[in-house]
C-alpha cells in the first residue's frame, strides 16, 4: 500500500484519516466517507483499486470531473477510462478494448448511464469487485444536488453482490441516513466522519449595499488570483463577469444556458490558466479539482449551508490560505423562500428546506465565530478559529429580548396566520386596509414596535428566522410559525441576543416592486407550484394552465368556490372545469364538493339557480310534512329547469326527468323560486 501510494501517487504519506478508509476499502468492507473538501476523497477509492482484483466502477456525477480524474490517472500510469456521452468515438472504442482485455481498473460512469439495460450486463461481464460512489450526497432527496438516477446505484450493487464504497462532504445526519437506506439498503457501512472543518478558509459575510461594487472591490484586492463569483441568475454572471474585465481582470462567465462547447472552453480555461475568475451559477463547479483557488464569493445567499459549504470548499483544496465572501440580503432570502414554495416537493420536505434556509441565515447573522456556527450545524467540533470576519473583529451583540418578545406576541395574538410583511404592520401601526379589515389596530401590540423602522423590523425577523424562532409554515402559505426555542422567550422565562451593528445597518433601501402584496406572495408561490405540476403532467408550458397575471388575481382575490374563480380574468368555462378544484384546493385547504353538472354551470346566473333550485328540492324530498316517500330530481334535470326556465306547471311537467309526480311535489317551490329570480 506505501509502495503503490508513493510510486503511482507521488505522497509519502496519507493525509490525515486516509489510511484508515482505504484499509478498510481494500478489505471489502461497505463504507461511508465524510470527508472536507480537499480531503483527498478521490485517493481513497483509486488507491484500494489498484490493490484488487477486478474492475473498479465510479459513479460520478460530472462529466468533467470524471475526465480530469482519468487524465490525472493516465498521466500516473494507470489504465483508468471514463464511458460518458464527452467522448470521442476513439476514446470510447479504447476503454471498451482495455474492459475486454481485462487491463483496465478504474471504469467511471455517469449514473443516468444505469438507466440503460445494456450497463448491467457489460458490468457483470467485465469483472467488477467494487463500486466507488464519489458525491453520494447526490442521492438524498433532502439534499441540495438531488440526481434521481443515483437511486439506481443501490439496485447495481444488489445485482452485482461486490461491497461500496461511497464518499462526499456535505451531508448533514438526515442526509447519511437517505444515503444508507438508498445505497446500502439500511445495512449500515463502516462509517467515517472526518470532521468538516477546512481552517485555512477564512469566513466572512456582508449584509448588501452595493453588490456589484462589493464583488469588484474583493476581486480587486486579489488581483491575479484565481477565484468563482457564485451567482443566483445567468445574466448577472454575465453582467459581472463583464464589470471585472472592465476593471482589467481576466473574467469569463459560465452557466447553463451556455452551449456545451462554450461551457468546456471555460473549464478548460479554469484548470489552464493562473489567475482566472470564473463568474457562475451552481451548474459550475462540483468535483472542480483545481487546487489554488484563492477566494470564492458568493454575489447572492446559497440555497441551503450545505451548498454554501460545499462552494465555498472549492477555495483552498491545496491547504494554502483562501478567502470567503457571501452577500446576502432581504431580496436573497424571499427569492430562495419562494424558489421553496414554488417547488413540487410534499410539505415534510418543503418545511425541511425553509429549516435548512434559517441554519444559513443564522450563519450569516451569526453573533460569536463562524466557523463554531457551522461545524455545529454538521455535528462537528472546530478547533480554535481566528479566521473570519467576527473572530477579527466581533459583532455588536446586545440584548434583543423586547423586540423579539413583541415580535412573537403579534404573531400569537394573529394566530401565527401571517408573514413578516402584516406582522410589520401591526408592529409599527400602520393602518393598512388589511390592518382594519381583521381588527388588528385594536391589539395590545399595534403600534408598540415604533422604535424601530421597517427595514430594521426586517432585520430583527430575519434574525429570529436564523436563530430558528420563526419558520414559514408551507402548509399556510408562508405564515410564520414559533417554534419549540421561542416560547421560553415569550413566557419571559429566557432572553435572546441580537447583532445591533447589522440592525442599525438596515436602511430604507428601495425594495424590489413585487408581483403581489407580502400577505398574498407565498400564496401566488404556491399556486405557480401546483401550475408546474399540472404542466409537467400533461408536458406543456405554464402559460398554457393560466398566465401569471390569472395567478396574481387569484392570490390576491383568494376565491373560495368554482363561482367566485370564474369571475377571475383568463379562466374560461373550459379551464375553470379542467383546472378550478386543483387550484381551489390549493388556496381553501380542500376544494368544497360540487357535482360535475354544476361544475359546469359555475359563474353563470344558471349556477346560481341550480343552487336554489337543488335546496328548494332538499327542503320537500321527503314532502311538505316530511313523512312521505323520498324522491328527488337528477342533477342533470335540475339543469335543465335552471336553462328553460319553465314559467308554469305544464312548462315545468313537460321538462323531461320531471313529470306529473314530480311536479306535484316540487313544481310551486320551483316556479316561486324561479319567478323571484
Amino acid at each position: 500500500m506505501q509502495d503503490t501510494l508513493r510510486e503511482v501517487f507521488g505522497f509519502d504519506d496519507f493525509r490525515p484519516g486516509q489510511e484508515e478508509i482505504v484499509r478498510a476499502v481494500t478489505a471489502g468492507e461497505d463504507v461511508l466517507a465524510i470527508m472536507p473538501t480537499g480531503g483527498g476523497k478521490s485517493l481513497c477509492f483509486q488507491l484500494p483499486a489498484l490493490l484488487r482484483d477486478g474492475v473498479t466502477v465510479v459513479i460520478s456525477p460530472l462529466i468533467a470531473l470524471m475526465r480530469d480524474q482519468v487524465r490525472a490517472l493516465q498521466e500516473a500510469g494507470v489504465a483508468a477510462g471514463a464511458l460518458t456521452s464527452g467522448n470521442t468515438e476513439e476514446e470510447t472504442a479504447e476503454v471498451w478494448q482495455a474492459l475486454e482485455e481485462g487491463s483496465l481498473k478504474l471504469l467511471y460512469i455517469a449514473p443516468e448511464r444505469l438507466a440503460a439495460g445494456s450497463s448491467l450486463g457489460m458490468l457483470r461481464r467485465v469483472g467488477v469487485s467494487l463500486i466507488a460512489v464519489d458525491e453520494a450526497h447526490c442521492v438524498s432527496q433532502w439534499g441540495h444536488d438531488f440526481r434521481p438516477d443515483y437511486l439506481r446505484v443501490g439496485d447495481l450493487r444488489r445485482a452485482l453482490n461486490v461491497p461500496l464504497a461511497a464518499f462526499t462532504a456535505t451531508a448533514d445526519l438526515e442526509t447519511r441516513q437517505e444515503i444508507i437506506e438508498k445505497l446500502f439498503g439500511g445495512k449500515e457501512p463502516r462509517a467515517f466522519l472526518h470532521g468538516f472543518d477546512r481552517p485555512n478558509l477564512n469566513l466572512a459575510f456582508q449584509p448588501k449595499t452595493k453588490p456589484r461594487e462589493q464583488i469588484l472591490s474583493f476581486a480587486a484586492a486579489r488581483r491575479g488570483q484565481s477565484g468563482i463569483v457564485y451567482c443566483g441568475t445567468r445574466a448577472k454572471t454575465e453582467t459581472i463577469a463583464q464589470a471585472l474585465r472592465a476593471e482589467g481582470h481576466a473574467a469569463c462567465h459560465y452557466h447553463g444556458g451556455m452551449e456545451a462547447e462554450d461551457r468546456r472552453i471555460v473549464e478548460a480555461r479554469f484548470q489552464r490558466e493562473d489567475g482566472l475568475i470564473v463568474v457562475a451559477t451552481v451548474a459550475f463547479g462540483m468535483g472542480v479539482d483545481k487546487p489554488d483557488i484563492r477566494w470564492v464569493a458568493h454575489a447572492d445567499l446559497p440555497k441551503s449551508i450545505e451548498a454554501y459549504y460545499q462552494e465555498i470548499g472549492r477555495a483552498g483544496r491545496d491547504g494554502a490560505p483562501a478567502e470567503t465572501l457571501t452577500l446576502f440580503g432581504p431580496s436573497d432570502i424571499a427569492l430562495r423562500r419562494q424558489q421553496i414554495d414554488e417547488g413540487i416537493a410534499p410539505l415534510e420536505r418543503k418545511a425541511a428546506d425553509h429549516a435548512r434556509l434559517n441554519a444559513l441565515l443564522g450563519l450569516a447573522e451569526a453573533l460569536t465565530c463562524r466557523r463554531e456556527k457551522l461545524l455545529a450545524y454538521f455535528g462537528d467540533t472546530p478547533g480554535q478559529c481566528g479566521n473570519c470576519d467576527l473572530c477579527e473583529k466581533p459583532a455588536d451583540v446586545a440584548d434583543g429580548t423586547t423586540p423579539v418578545r413583541m415580535a412573537l406576541s403579534a404573531m400569537l395574538r394573529t394566530g401565527e396566520s401571517f408573514g413578516a410583511g402584516h406582522l410589520i404592520d401591526i408592529l409599527l401601526g400602520t393602518k393598512t386596509t388589511k390592518v382594519a379589515e381583521r381588527g388588528h389596530d385594536d391589539l395590545p401590540t399595534y403600534g408598540v414596535g415604533r422604535d424601530w423602522t421597517k427595514p430594521q423590523w426586517q432585520a430583527i425577523f430575519r434574525q429570529m428566522m436564523g436563530h430558528d424562532l420563526v419558520r414559514p409554515d408551507p402548509a399556510r402559505y408562508g405564515a410564520l410559525r414559533m417554534t419549540d426555542i421561542a416560547r421560553p422567550i415569550l413566557r419571559d422565562e429566557e432572553t435572546i441576543n441580537l447583532r445591533f451593528d447589522t440592525i442599525r445597518a438596515a436602511k430604507g433601501r428601495p425594495e424590489a416592486k413585487s408581483l403581489v402584496s407580502d400577505e398574498a406572495a407565498p400564496l401566488l408561490s404556491a399556486l405557480k407550484g401546483k401550475r408546474r405540476e399540472l404542466a409537467e403532467a400533461q408536458k406543456v408550458p405554464a402559460y398554457v394552465i393560466f398566465n401569471d397575471k390569472t395567478l396574481i388575481e387569484m392570490a390576491e382575490t383568494r376565491p373560495q368556490t368554482l363561482d367566485d374563480m370564474a369571475g377571475i380574468s383568463g379562466i374560461g368555462a373550459k379551464k375553470l372545469e379542467k383546472y378550478g378544484i386543483a387550484f381551489l384546493s390549493v388556496i381553501s385547504e380542500g376544494a368544497p364538493e360540487m357535482h360535475p353538472t354544476r361544475r359546469k354551470l359555475a359563474g353563470s346566473h344558471t349556477g346560481e339557480l341550480f343552487d336554489l333550485l337543488m335546496e328548494a328540492q332538499q327542503e320537500l324530498q321527503y314532502g311538505a310534512m316530511g313523512t312521505q316517500k323520498p324522491m328527488s330530481c337528477t342533477p342533470g334535470t335540475i339543469r335543465k329547469i335552471a336553462e328553460r326556465r319553465p314559467e308554469t306547471m305544464d312548462d315545468l311537467e313537460r321538462i323531461q326527468g320531471v313529470g306529473p309526480q314530480k311536479a306535484e311535489r316540487f313544481g310551486e317551490a320551483f316556479l316561486e323560486v324561479l319567478r323571484a329570480s
